[in-house]
């Protein structure tokens, strides 16, 4: 967003810069183009004097050849504005052309200037007097011919000049108008686009908060870009978190929940059941049972023993204990209880089709951790995969340490129907289970004896099908003797 931003006023200074520019430029050059104007108006005022001073001695000489002559005081001072006159053109600046046929003009008014001076000291025959008034004449009506030939050149190049004047006036006036009614719009546009920007992501975090206070854990924030992706994301994790820790909570409570009930049921049921398994054994040593009666007190005394076993499944999930370190090999341990599986499978009756089991042990470090408990998880991961699989498939165990060399990784997959994706997050929750016998305790056991190891265990499920479960444990050194110990 502030990319974007930048961008965009970057663009909006640009356009007024290069507006800027041109309008600078034609106010310029329009004030050129006046300067111009200016100048040709005061040429062409000059030279309507210099024809008018020029048409005022012609009068002068056809006056003199009157009865009434003009004073010679008036025709002098005629001539001498005259010359001036063309004295002042050449203070200008002009082209070459122009100062060229200046140069020629002023020859002829000097000329013209000579032949007056001839008309008015001339002395003698009057045929010889007339004939130089005639030629005085002449030479003026030839000099107002020239004069006026350039006034009309004066005036086409002041009509020129004017209309490109007025051009640039109207299209300076143009741009001048586009820009007031554009900046607004502009201005108003690239507004409307940052506060749009801000407001909406923002909306949709605010709407998100609300449902996550709803309680709409699973909520998540998308569609955002920018910095406000980065935001959206750290949302989407603090509601992740957010949805750990509740889950977290529940599964305490549950816990709680498991141990005052747990506590009720080892007192209410345990001192009963005892004396009833004992009252079931001895009566099944009695001569008068028949054998038919002493199956069906051996299968009540194996229900209650069954039963016994889930008030301490209870007890050990609600009260756990911590592990007791020491030095252990996870190959080791792997291997013991895979051979007692493998025992239990060879020898149950009706228990599940064969399953071939595939070990690929990497290399591992000794580390410290409680066996009993290791060989306890391990066995409820087996018999797991065993249940998934009772036509018989293939129970693969593999171990590696990890990049960071201090972290053991465990996988155990089957080949069985797998997990439902809906049910991946409930596998580890207490009660939990997907077999029509069972407490659904193993599992989350499993979890609790890990994580008092500093582990974890997730579960995923096989491309080709059936479950992963991933294990990870940390190695832990052995810890130094304590002082004063056996050397």
């Amino acid at each position: 967003m502030k990319r974007k931003l930048l961008i965009g006023l970057a663009a909006y200074f640009v356009v007024f810069l290069l507006a800027t520019g041109f309008l600078i430029r034609s106010i310029r050059t329009t004030t050129e183009n006046l300067d111009r104007l200016l100048t040709l108006h005061q040429v062409e005022i000059l030279r309507e004097h210099y024809l008018l001073e020029i048409r005022n001695v012609q009068m002068d000489l056809i006056r003199s050849q009157t009865r009434h002559p003009e004073k010679f005081e008036a025709v002098v001072k005629h001539v001498g504005n005259m010359g001036r006159i063309i004295d002042t053109c050449f203070r200008c600046h002009h082209n070459p052309k122009v100062v060229e046929r200046l140069t020629e003009l002023k020859s002829h008014t000097r000329e013209y200037e000579v032949a007056l001076s001839s008309v008015f000291t001339l002395r003698g025959s009057e045929a010889r007097a007339k004939q130089v008034a005639d030629d005085a004449f002449f030479l003026g009506e030839h000099l107002i011919e020239r004069v006026q030939q350039m006034i009309a050149l004066t005036n086409s190049r002041l009509q020129e000049t004017t209309r490109e004047a007025l051009s640039q006036v109207a299209r300076t006036r143009i741009v001048l108008y586009v820009l007031l009614c554009l900046g607004p719009l502009l201005s108003l546009a690239l507004a409307l686009l940052s506060i749009s920007g801000l407001t909406r992501p923002v909306k949709a975090l605010v709407a998100s908060t609300r449902k996550l206070k709803g309680g709409d854990l699973d909520h998540r924030v998308v569609g955002l870009k920018d910095e406000f992706a980065e935001l959206g994301d750290s949302f989407n994790a603090m509601a992740s978190s957010l949805k750990e820790q509740v889950r977290k909570m529940r599964r305490t409570e549950q816990m709680v929940v498991v141990g005052e009930l747990a506590a009720g049921l080892a007192h209410e049921i345990k001192n009963p059941m005892a004396g009833i398994k004992v009252a079931m054994s001895v009566l099944s040593g009695e001569a008068y049972i028949t054998a038919e009666d002493k199956e069906v007190l051996r299968k009540v005394v194996e229900e209650i023993a069954r039963m016994e076993g889930l008030m301490k499944n209870f007890l050990t999930f609600a009260k756990p204990q911590n592990p007791r370190l020491e030095t252990v090999n996870v190959n080791q341990v792997l291997n013991t209880t895979l051979a007692f599986q493998v025992r239990h499978q060879d020898a149950g009756t009706d228990g599940p089709g064969k399953v071939e089991i595939v070990k690929e042990f990497g290399d591992l470090p000794p580390t410290q951790a409680d066996s009993t408990q290791l060989q306890q998880i391990f066995l409820n991961l087996f018999l797991n995969a065993f249940h998934a699989m009772p036509r018989g498939g293939e129970l693969r165990v593999r171990t590696c340490l990890e990049g960071d060399g201090a972290t053991i990784r465990i996988e155990v997959s089957d080949t069985g129907s797998g997990i439902r994706e809906d049910l991946l997050e409930k596998v580890f929750e207490p009660f939990f289970t997907t077999r029509s016998k069972g407490t659904g305790l193993g599992l989350a056991l499993s979890r609790q004896m890990i994580e008092r190891h500093g582990g974890t265990i997730g579960v995923a499920n096989r491309p080709g099908g059936g479950a992963l479960f991933t294990l990870r444990l940390p190695v832990r050194a052995e810890p130094p003797p304590e002082p004063g110990g056996a050397a």
